[in-house]
């Protein structure tokens, strides 16, 4: 008898635990605006600044035929052109082109780089143009996102876009403490936050930028949770079925 109220006990505190093993909005959701979530203050985007070690990659436009051939330009305006060689930021923050040698450039954005090497061959060229892109425009993922490197496809990437592109976060990826490593002033700098948020949009988490590493760890007690209410409910009645089995032949 004493075993039967047990069991009774047992299967009435049987919600409790589906509630407390289980996912739920307020855990996993997105976008959300309630009380006990961070709030972010939003800033003004910031472009990219190149960085020792960078590489860019750049095409030089020209009418003057002749220029065109000493320089390795083209003489043709299009905006299908196809970028050749790359070049790598020095640690001085030059970069040596073609005729053009100890351009610096880094801390400049990507429009500001290719003013100046447009600059400098407007010198020996007065109708140069110039077509400057980064090389190196990638972020990494690692932990409970999934793992690689996937492509900076536009200047102003957001968070949830890179999430999308690695495959999102999984059920049990700590969604409170989403870290971003970033290189800032020469120096690695760990940004973490919980995106969660609704205020994440527009705060200086929202951006993806080139070289950023994306962790997620996996959050603390998702060992003992479960994606879906079904799975926990079947693990449950397999659980009662068996111990009303041992009952019955102990009985």
């Amino acid at each position: 008898m004493e075993m039967k109220r047990k069991i009774l006990f047992g299967i009435l505190l049987l919600p409790a635990f589906v509630l407390q093993s289980c996912y739920n909005y307020r855990q996993v959701g997105l976008l959300q605006e309630r009380k006990g979530i961070p709030q972010y203050e939003e800033v003004e985007y910031e472009p990219y600044r190149i960085r020792v070690n960078d590489e860019i990659i750049y095409r030089l436009i020209t009418t003057d035929p002749e220029m065109a051939q000493v320089f390795g330009a083209t003489s043709v305006r299009t905006e299908n052109l196809l970028y050749t060689n790359t070049y790598r930021v020095y640690s001085d923050g030059t970069v040596d082109l073609p005729f053009a040698d100890k351009i610096p450039i880094a801390g400049l954005t990507v429009e500001e780089a290719r003013q100046a090497v447009e600059q400098r061959y407007r010198e020996q060229i007065p109708d140069a143009e110039v077509k400057l892109a980064l090389a190196n425009k990638s972020f990494t993922v690692i932990g409970d996102i999934g793992q690689g490197v996937y492509p900076v496809y536009k200047e102003k990437l957001t968070i949830f876009q890179a999430l999308a592109m690695s495959g999102d976060l999984s059920t049990p990826g700590d969604r409170k403490h989403v870290r971003i490593i970033r290189e800032v002033d020469g120096k690695p700098q760990v940004l973490e936050f919980d995106i969660r948020s609704n205020s994440i949009i527009g705060s200086e988490y929202y951006y993806v930028y080139p070289n950023d590493l994306i962790y997620v760890q996996r959050a603390s007690g998702s060992f003992y949770k479960f994606s879906t209410y079904s799975g926990f409910i079947s693990l449950i009645t397999s659980s009662i079925s068996l111990l009303i089995t041992v009952l019955y032949y102990i009985k």
